[in-house]
């Protein structure tokens, strides 16, 4: 990049890697990948690349150690940058890839991240038969939970808590006069998937069977009613035990839950809004799943513009 103009160019797009579900502004979708051994009869969420076919969603991934010890999430990276620029009508864009790592992980996990998702700059790749190249010019990789909020920052209390449940993990962000403490973040392996394995955990010891992921989750998002009573009973009773973990988890940290504001934000947050049982005047939810992608992609924007500025000195 020489001038301003080839700035201009450059598409934001925000990522956020879940371990369930994989967002962007406008997609949102199972993290699972397969492979498909032979040319696919049907190429519905089919994406092809280097010579592999690989159906994307499905049944979600296994938790690991990170998100870089193989190819899946940044085979899921690829699938999920065409789903957004089908969005934008475009099939080819020079990016600006801007992702996000739980809080207390960032500094040791960022540079691996970054490495990881920008491993290849130029990339063609098929999703859905169409073909798509795109340039990977940069990535950056920001702290999960403050993408959510950075958008409306300048509307908070001067003291306020943001709570990112996610998937695998519980985010834990202090925020005073708009500037996140770093020193008392908190990190915790407690997220929306510890709730469900414990459910089918109870499942299996009172009714000897497990339920499908899926079902728990509707119950959890939609108070599904299409579950037999005595499944949603056991379900219902452990989501409810789980939020009160979660306040149980904002206490530990020293934080009094009726005087402090407390936001929840994440796929957690409907969660705690429709099964928290607890009645605060200073508690409020974002529920929108892709809030921390849309953060990410406003904080891609702020870069570009800050290096807009700088060319033009």
């Amino acid at each position: 990049m020489n001038n301003i103009e080839e700035i201009r160019k450059i598409t934001p797009i925000g990522f956020d890697h879940g371990w369930n579900f994989c967002k962007t502004r406008h997609a949102s979708f199972l993290s699972g990948l397969r492979e498909i051994t032979t040319e696919p009869a049907l190429y519905d969420n089919v994406l092809e690349y280097g010579g592999k076919y690989y159906k994307i969603g499905t049944k979600r991934m296994e938790v690991r150690e990170n998100k870089v010890s193989d190819d899946t999430f940044y085979l899921l990276t690829l699938a999920g940058i065409a789903m957004e620029l089908r969005e934008r009508g475009m099939t080819t864009a020079r990016i600006l890839l801007s992702a996000g790592l739980p809080l207390t992980r960032f500094g040791d996990e960022k540079d691996d991240f970054i490495r990881y998702l920008g491993q290849n700059r130029d990339v063609r790749f098929k999703f859905e038969q169409v073909e798509y190249h795109i340039f990977i010019e940069k990535v950056s990789v920001y702290p999960q939970c403050y993408g959510a909020v950075i958008d409306r920052l300048h509307t908070f209390a001067r003291k306020v808590v943001v709570v990112d449940i996610g998937s695998w993990t519980v985010d834990i962000m202090p925020i005073y006069d708009s500037s996140p403490d770093e020193s008392a973040c908190v990190t915790l392996p407690h997220g929306i998937i510890t709730c469900i394995r414990q459910i089918n955990k109870e499942c299996v010891r009172q009714l000897n069977e497990e339920v499908d992921e899926y079902d728990i989750q509707q119950v959890m998002m939609n108070g599904s009613d299409d579950l037999p009573e005595e499944y949603r009973n056991i379900i219902e009773k452990q989501i409810r035990e789980y939020c009160e973990s979660i306040y149980h988890s904002i206490r530990e940290q020293g934080f009094n839950m009726a005087l402090t504001p407390i936001i929840f934000v994440g796929g957690g947050a409907t969660v705690m809004k429709r099964f928290g049982n607890l009645s605060a005047g200073k508690i409020s939810y974002i529920e929108d799943v892709r809030a921390n992608a849309k953060g990410f992609e406003l904080l891609a924007q702020i870069r570009l513009k800050e290096e807009q500025r700088r060319k033009a000195q």
